[in-house]
């Protein structure tokens, strides 16, 4: 019988037999969801056997699945608070772990008919908090600004509340939507909007070049310019593990990191995190 399991065994090597699937789970970034699911489809197509399960909701329901247990990895649009890590350390004594998978510039959307083409920092937030309200005032036409945004889930709005607001409120006036995709098709229709979000999803708008302050030069969201750090709203996209992680979550991990992996990023409009 020994002699059988053992020929069985070797029979399984000399085929290239996995042991039985192993699903794993990514939970969480809307703007990470397009390119997870890219990374996944290319993983399961070269690793037969793989089952790799992607699912959006935003960074905060990411994060939250990671607590609770219910996914394997979460993909975050920004870093995670101290009080997301020591909840980890509470129940699973962790701070989880962090990886740096790409990074992205983040984009302010505007209608292509928008005579505006650049915006400071400075600009952004007032518009943001509602104190800039009419193009006019930063050299647009004399027409209200409409501002769209993302659900406060998100860690985009995160991100650009805590560093472009500088921490401040939202303006009442934002309208929230669920998604990247809801607001770049929101400003592709409104000659008078402005959005937010990840680089790759620009279709039908048009990049605001943006400014550190203004005295700076402008900048657009491109791969030179997000590298060389002109770019004034670069920002890292992440995967966080509960723990270091093992077996197959490493396998896949390190696969996203590798150059085949990290050309994916690139394919579907972000940066190579080297």
């Amino acid at each position: 019988m020994k002699k059988l399991i053992g020929l069985v065994s070797l029979v399984a090597l000399a085929f290239g037999f996995r042991g039985p699937a192993t699903t794993v789970t990514v939970k969480g970034s809307d703007t990470m969801v397009i390119l997870a699911q890219r990374w996944a489809e290319s993983y399961m197509a070269e690793k037969s056997g793989s089952t790799i399960q992607v699912t959006g909701g935003g960074s905060g329901v990411g994060i939250s699945a990671l607590i609770n247990g219910t996914t394997d990895i979460c993909n975050a649009s920004r870093p995670m608070k101290n009080s997301e890590r020591d909840k980890l350390k509470q129940r699973y004594n962790s701070l989880g772990v962090e990886i740096k998978v790409a990074k992205d510039g983040l984009s302010l959307y505007l209608n292509e008919q928008n005579r505006v083409s650049e915006l400071s920092i400075d600009q952004l937030k007032q518009i943001y908090t509602g104190k800039i309200t009419n193009w006019k005032q930063v050299g647009g036409n004399d027409a209200k600004i409409i501002v769209y945004g993302r659900e406060n889930s998100s860690g985009t709005y995160v991100y650009f509340k805590d560093n472009v607001l500088g921490g401040a409120d939202y303006t009442p006036s934002m309208q929230s939507l669920p998604g990247t995709a809801a607001v770049v098709n929101a400003v592709s229709k409104d000659k008078n909007a402005i959005g937010f979000g990840g680089a790759a999803y620009a279709k039908g708008i048009k990049f605001a070049a943006v400014k550190k302050d203004d005295k700076s030069s402008g900048y657009l969201p491109t791969a030179e310019n997000v590298k060389s750090g002109n770019y004034p709203i670069t920002r890292f996209l992440y995967m966080y593990t509960r723990s270091k992680p093992t077996g197959e979550i490493k396998e896949f991990v390190d696969w996203v990191l590798s150059s085949e992996g990290q050309a994916i990023v690139s394919k579907v409009g972000y940066f190579p995190v080297r």
